[in-house]
């Protein structure tokens, strides 16, 4: 990891220079599989999510399954397979897959809140669905958690010391492999995963050819003004999240200012500034609105109480509604998009619908930036989906040949709170071992109530995975049975840290950057 403190070098006297600087393109390629079609029900059942769930991912998992559990003998039994969960006989040594549901007591349900005729606009707020304080809450799965695995059959509950060593959420496709005891429960001997899918290779989606050996030596080198040759830095993408932008007097309007100018190559410390190639916004960059900064934001343009009472109109209060940190954003994006492309992806607090996936914010909140989207004039040939590209969240598609997934972080937030520890790389690791990006949607995490397909399984690997709105910047690499390679990048708020994150094309290393003051 490189940290880069480029605050001192903008105290300098500004560059005389109205010309972006010149950047490398990649290539970009979006993929549409999260947008949903203009006709949209919701009058169907959530429940049918989890059993094209299951049955997409079940062949996997069994096969995975079949190659372990096969030749275990245990007592001088073998195990064998079961198709059902109702079929586990009591005394025999089997496995079977199903899909987790874990019953917990802070978790919320649907059925109590119908119950009691709760009418809520939005899911309640709640840090953990486990208590913290109990180290032994998990213990053998007796705790006050219960784990049971369920298929269209019925459900059985599962107990064991091996499902102290696995991460488990409601939704993530199992097999598990043990014997049912006198109380009906399974106790569990092992468990398995799906593991990655398969992983395409590098231009796979757009069939581009990568350059000859001597092609990219020669790409590689520069020469200086004396002529000396000189390695040329690999092409880069940034990706920040969490801008948060609340107001002009804001807590991040002087680091906001400051990355503008990183990214525009006008600080003195322009290395990799003139080698950024794109920009991926993952979500969150206005603030929620009711934090205490949009409150702020919002009695700065507040007018009196009998102004507001004068322009109601239709029971519509305009004076309630802050256009203040839109209007920031768009004049963010508008002084980029001239220099560099960028990707845009809804976060929780943006203007989006709130169940994933979130559909792309509308090109309407963006006077000035629209006009680099893919149907204008000022979209440059070849940007892919565009110069200015809102996008959706969760996000495909493939960057300079590299198939990159990303999403905002509501599903590895979710997740966070079925454990006690807070490892949000392992989190990410285990939606890419469970072979699902967003296992406990719907359950626990709001989501379009899919009929025919969940687009959320992953039916390729990709090659890198990002998460934006973490607590803190992390990056890992893991590797899969069959070769694949997946760089994991957890993206932190960049209201809170300041960091940037920098992943080089070539080699998909990562680096970060630190808008400070000092």
């Amino acid at each position: 990891m490189v940290s880069l403190d480029v605050a001192k070098s903008l105290l300098a006297a500004p560059l005389q220079n109205d010309v972006p600087p010149e950047r490398d393109q990649v290539a970009y390629h979006p993929l549409n599989r999260f947008a949903l079609e203009s006709t949209r029900q919701y009058q169907q059942q959530f429940a049918d999510m989890y059993f094209l769930r299951l049955a997409k991912i079940k062949p996997a998992v069994d096969q995975v399954a079949a190659d372990i559990f096969d030749d275990v003998v245990v007592g001088g039994a073998h195990a064998r397979k079961v198709d059902r969960v109702l079929d586990v006989r009591q005394g025999e040594l089997c496995w079977v897959s199903g899909t987790v549901y874990m019953d917990m007591p802070y978790k919320p349900n649907i059925l109590d809140d119908v119950s009691k005729d709760k009418l809520l606009s939005k899911p309640a707020v709640v840090r953990k669905y486990v208590p913290e304080d109990d180290d032994d809450v998990l213990a053998e799965g007796r705790g006050s958690v219960a784990i049971l695995l369920e298929d269209d059959s019925g459900r059985i509950r599962l107990v064991g010391k091996a499902l102290r060593t696995v991460l488990l959420v409601t939704g993530c496709i199992v097999a598990v492999m043990g014997t049912e005891n006198e109380d009906g429960e399974l106790e569990v001997l092992d468990i398995v995963f799906p593991d990655l899918p398969p992983q395409p290779q590098r231009w796979a989606l757009t069939n581009e050819k990568q350059p000859s050996a001597k092609q990219a030596r020669a790409e590689d080198v520069d020469m200086d003004v004396d002529g000396s040759s000189a390695s040329k830095k690999s092409k880069k993408i940034a990706i920040v999240s969490g801008l948060n932008f609340s107001g002009p007097h804001g807590a991040t309007a002087v680091e906001t200012n400051l990355l503008l100018e990183f990214l525009l190559g006008e600080s003195l410390a322009t290395g990799d500034a003139t080698h950024i190639s794109r920009l991926i916004i993952a979500g969150n960059s206005i603030v929620s609105s009711d934090s205490p900064e949009a409150a702020n934001a919002q009695a700065d343009t507040a007018k009196t109480a009998a102004a507001a009472e004068a322009q109601k109109k239709y029971g519509y209060d305009s004076s309630s509604y802050n256009p203040q940190p839109s209007r920031l954003l768009d004049a963010f994006l508008g002084e980029l998009l001239p220099s560099i492309p960028v990707t845009l992806l809804p976060g929780v607090h943006d203007i989006a619908n709130a169940s994933i996936p979130q559909q792309p914010i509308h090109s309407a909140m963006f006077p000035k930036a629209r006009v680099y989207t893919k149907s204008t004039p000022k979209s440059p040939a070849g940007a892919g989906g565009g110069w200015f590209d809102p996008v959706t969240n969760p996000w495909e598609g493939e960057i300079d040949g590299w198939r990159v997934l990303g999403t905002s972080g509501q599903a590895i937030d979710d997740i966070a709170k079925y454990v006690q520890g807070d490892d949000r790389l392992s989190m990410m690791e285990g939606t890419c071992r469970w072979r699902c990006c967003a296992p406990t949607a719907p359950d626990t995490l709001w989501s379009y109530p899919y009929q025919e397909d969940d687009p959320f399984v992953l039916d390729h690997c990709p090659h890198v995975y990002f998460a934006g709105s973490q607590p803190e910047f992390g990056t890992r690499v893991i590797t899969g049975p069959e070769g694949q390679s997946v760089r994991l990048i957890a993206v932190p708020a960049f209201s809170e840290t300041r960091e940037v994150v920098l992943l080089d094309t070539e080699t998909l290393d990562v680096s970060l950057v630190n808008i400070g003051r000092e």
